[in-house]
């Protein structure tokens, strides 16, 4: 099935034949679905955060940063706005005008509601024509004065990555989502030496425009924050990209007969978060930021998740070193009960028949893993992706962070159980990525290939199917040692389509 001229293309993005012929045929097989046994919920695998144990965990956070830990806050930034504009770019294309559309259509409501933005002042420059404080005069010039905020004739909103969108007003200026992430970096991320250290994953087309902002942020934030800032960029990796095939799971080729290839999801991001040296790593998508006045919430529980984070680790650290100089039946006993207690889980029935060293050397196993404690919130809308108990092929049980598209929703038991859900991933995560030596995980070794989906889409107007690795929340990190705590609804604030930034936590005062 591939030429001579699509090996050179596969050596030069680093992908061996081997793997197109997996990816092949995992198109033609499908991914398994999981098996769910119960949604994980408070007291069924979801902790609940006492407030009086809240400000235990903060301290154990700022102690081990008294003793040189070394904190990263890690941020997906790829992609374009475009989603963010998806009403208003369908506007544009159509022939409506927006006179005639009802009062709650997103589209009016934008016009409606412009000034509120904390660009307006931005479009005012690019639409001097306008009198932009009448909402008659925005609604009859809806398409001149939207076409000016999307194209790159005015704005070029839409083709901007999402995390340079201003998203907040303030006094003197506007913040980006760039600017809030370093803001709330200096409120959690810093080490003893006042440096905080952030990651943002990107694409490569927006690297420059990356970089400019980024100058123009970074020396404010430092003089308001009194913070030094190491900040990074990463690409997804090109090997990670997944091919493209016809509906009939053939190559699908571009009119130069070029092998076409799509990013592999999210998923591909562990390399990036594999390359980050940290003891201990925040993570948090880019849109779920807010204005500085309302981070205090925020803080109060990232620093609380890190400190159960460091609490979880010392023990686990702790055991093991025992594990691997003295071992003996009280020391099993010991371990069993703080894995029972912690990852609701026990040494497998075969293993406890076995001698103590055989325990002893599955229970070190079953420790030395990369530690996540995910924050969780509870659903307050239609049910998504988020914790669950599933059960392996062993039998074996563990808490996974699970997509709908994993759940076969065929069946009546798992689309119920899917339904049941009671709390979803706002991707609060903190992450422990050195071992008990010190060393780095190799993370890429704990992913479940198991996981992940297929989908369809549209290239050069061609329906083709396209393959998404397994997340980066579940099947990237399926085989880590996983806590799930309950977080407030309020610390997730994400702007998934542009009038999301009307509600009322993203509106900064003035």
């Amino acid at each position: 099935m591939l030429k001579n001229s699509d090996l050179e293309q596969l050596k030069e993005k680093g992908i061996s034949p081997e793997s197109i012929n997996k990816q092949i045929k995992r198109f033609k097989n499908g991914f398994p679905t999981i098996k769910a046994t119960r949604p994980a919920t408070l007291n069924d695998g979801i902790i609940a955060f006492p407030t009086a144990d809240i400000n235990h965990y903060k301290s154990i956070y700022h102690g081990e940063v008294q003793k040189q830990l070394m904190p990263m806050k890690f941020v997906p930034a790829s992609g374009a706005a475009t989603r963010m504009f998806k009403d208003l770019f369908q506007f544009l294309d159509s022939d409506q005008n927006a006179e005639d559309l009802s009062a709650d259509h997103p589209v009016r409501r934008f016009l409606v509601e412009l000034p509120r933005f904390a660009f307006f002042s931005e479009v005012e420059k690019y639409t001097k024509n306008f009198n932009l404080n009448d909402t008659a005069e925005r609604i009859s010039h809806a398409k001149e004065i939207i076409h000016k905020i999307l194209t790159r004739e005015g704005l070029g909103y839409g083709f901007l990555p999402k995390g340079l969108i201003p998203f907040h007003r303030y006094p003197k200026d506007l913040h980006t989502p760039l600017a809030e992430h370093l803001y709330e970096a200096a409120a959690y991320a810093i080490d003893l030496n006042g440096i905080a250290r952030v990651h943002f994953t990107i694409s490569p087309e927006h690297y420059d425009f990356f970089k400019k902002q980024l100058e123009n942020d970074r020396l404010k934030v430092e003089n308001e924050t009194q913070t030094k800032f190491e900040v990074t960029f990463s690409f997804q990796k090109p090997y990670t990209d997944t091919i493209a095939v016809t509906l009939n799971n053939e190559p699908f080729r571009d009119e130069n007969g070029h092998l076409v290839f799509r990013p592999g999801g999210h998923g591909s991001l562990i390399e990036n978060l594999n390359d980050c040296n940290a003891d201990i790593l925040f993570i948090k998508n880019i849109d779920n930021v807010v204005p500085t006045y309302s981070l205090d919430l925020i803080i109060t529980y990232k620093q609380a998740l890190a400190g159960l984070a460091l609490k979880i680790r010392n023990n686990v650290f702790a055991f093991l070193n025992q594990l691997d100089t003295n071992v003996n039946d009280n020391l099993i006993d010991k371990v069993r009960k703080f894995i029972a207690e912690n990852f609701h889980t026990d040494i497998p029935e075969p293993v406890k028949s076995q001698s103590v060293e055989a325990q002893a050397a599955y229970l070190h196993q079953f420790l030395n893993r990369p530690i996540r404690v995910c924050g969780m919130v509870k659903n307050v809308g239609d049910p998504g992706g988020g914790p669950f108990w599933v059960e392996d092929n062993n039998g074996q049980q563990s808490l996974q962070i699970v997509e709908g598209s994993q759940f076969d929703l065929n069946d009546p038991h798992q689309k119920k159980l899917f339904n049941n859900g009671t709390h979803f991933n706002p991707v609060d995560l903190v992450c422990i990525p050195k071992n008990y030596k010190g060393e780095k995980f190799d993370l890429t070794q704990y992913i479940d290939p198991e996981t992940g989906f297929i989908s369809q889409k549209s290239v050069y107007g061609k329906t083709i199917k396209a393959l998404e690795r397994p997340g980066l929340w579940n099947g990237a990190m399926a085989h880590w040692l996983t806590l799930f705590v309950e977080v407030p609804v309020e610390t997730f604030n994400p702007v998934k389509t542009v009038n999301d930034l009307l509600k009322p936590v993203h509106q900064t005062k003035q």
